[in-house]
């Protein structure tokens, strides 16, 4: 039936005399159809490998896609994308059309974290240019192009440019080692410029709840309080939009003295007790709160 009725508009527009060729028209529409739905949303999901889908549970990346109002063609910022958790989703979903911009920790930063040897430091001098090269195999055949910056270094020519700005679990260094360099304002002034008026800034972090002290919520245990992230974000310029529980996990319930990287994925504290480490398996990952914001037009 589709066909019989594809057929009749091109004799009509013939009839019509109509300049363009309608024949290809319908061909290259038809052909267009297949392609869409293999960019879906939940058929990239569904192409992910069976570990990762193992973490959806947790994660939920439909759900908080859609909720930031993230679509193809759309050009994305993603706060520190390491591995490439989201980017894998990320890249193939936005499509050729669009383009994923990774950000990552300033280089004065490094220095606060433990785990950063010399060697480790020195290799993040070229991350800039390292991580888009390693990303393109995540692209497939029709994912976004690829580009990085260094947050309190942004070039000048990406301003404005972002249609979503998107931080998965960023915000808790960045606070917690705010006194010592203001990473914290410098990120959340570069999530502000880069976005384009209009834009979407979307934050996920581990959640501390209201009554836990400032001191335990100030990043170093990896959980953030509401209040304070929304007064980060405002004080940066964003306007507060909405709330989800889309990330919520009841399940995860701290105390002072607990750190969120205890829970899986990281495990950080029960590698020689298997009880321990069973019963935060049963946890499962860290509660998280879901909160939009956006950049004033």
């Amino acid at each position: 039936m589709k066909k019989s009725l594809a057929i009749f508009a091109v004799a009509l527009l013939v009839g019509c005399g109509q300049s363009a060729d309608p024949v290809a028209e319908v061909a290259e529409e038809e052909a267009a159809a297949p392609a869409a739905v293999e960019n879906s949303l939940a058929s990239v999901l569904a192409a992910q490998p069976e570990d990762m889908q193992a973490r959806y549970q947790y994660r939920h990346p439909q759900e908080t896609i859609e909720f930031f109002g993230i679509e193809p063609g759309m050009t994305l910022v993603e706060g520190l994308p390491g591995r490439g958790w989201y980017t894998k989703v990320l890249l193939p979903y936005l499509g050729a059309e669009g383009h994923l911009i990774g950000a990552n920790y300033a280089m004065d930063m490094w220095p606060n974290f433990s785990f950063a040897t010399e060697e480790f430091i020195e290799k993040q001098k070229t991350w800039v240019t390292d991580w888009p090269a390693g990303a393109e195999e995540w692209r497939g055949d029709a994912g976004a192009t690829i580009s990085a910056f260094i947050f309190g270094s942004m070039p000048a020519d990406m301003a404005g440019t972002a249609d979503v700005v998107f931080f998965p679990r960023v915000l808790h260094n960045l606070a917690r080692f705010e006194s010592q360099g203001g990473f914290l304002t410098a990120a959340l002034a570069d999530a502000y410029a880069v976005l384009k008026p209009g834009g979407t800034f979307g934050v996920v972090q581990h959640h501390a709840r209201d009554e836990m002290s400032d001191e335990f919520a100030d990043g170093s245990h990896g959980y953030l309080k509401k209040g304070f992230i929304i007064a980060a974000a405002e004080n940066a310029g964003f306007e507060f939009v909405a709330e989800s529980d889309i990330n919520a996990n009841p399940a995860d319930q701290p105390t002072e003295e607990d750190i969120v990287w205890r829970l899986p994925p990281s495990l950080g504290t029960s590698g020689d007790n298997p009880e321990l480490r069973a019963e935060l398996e049963a946890v499962g990952e860290s509660n998280r709160i879901t909160l939009k914001f956006r950049k004033p037009e």
